[in-house]
């Protein structure tokens, strides 16, 4: 029994120097791969700062281009509403000066300058077929 202390106490300083080695390499790779995160970061609060109100001014200058281009397209439609109002009064202006000329004694007054005078036998013209004749 006293051989296999003996033995225990010389093995065992060896395994915990093997690990220690392999921990502190296994430290050294992944604080190579991960940045330390207590170095610098005020400067990435800083940096993140920065970004945020770049990107936020940014939003705002896009929304306000937006907001733009809204209004003149609503001024667009304001005067095109107006310019169809106009359009629509003329157009019935027009149509009123075509109906007075329509007019009947409108109509006699013209046909009596142009030399023309009312017929004192008029024909009407008849387009019905009689009745009882059968086209065969």
């Amino acid at each position: 029994m006293a051989q296999a202390t003996a033995r225990k106490s010389q093995s065992t300083p060896v395994i915990p120097k093997a690990r220690k080695v392999v921990a502190e390499r296994t430290a050294d790779i992944i604080s190579g791969i991960f940045p330390d995160l207590n170095s610098g970061a005020r400067a990435t609060h800083r940096y993140f700062a920065t970004f945020l109100t770049v990107v936020s001014a940014m939003g705002f200058l896009v929304l306000l281009g937006i907001n733009t281009l809204l209004a003149q397209d609503a001024f667009t439609l304001s005067n095109l509403k107006v310019e169809a109002k106009q359009v629509a009064d003329q157009r019935d202006a027009i149509n009123r000066s075509i109906d007075s000329f329509e007019a009947p004694e409108n109509l006699a007054a013209a046909a009596a300058a142009l030399g023309m005078r009312p017929s004192e036998s008029p024909v009407f013209l008849n387009l019905t077929p009689p009745t009882g004749v059968t086209h065969g």
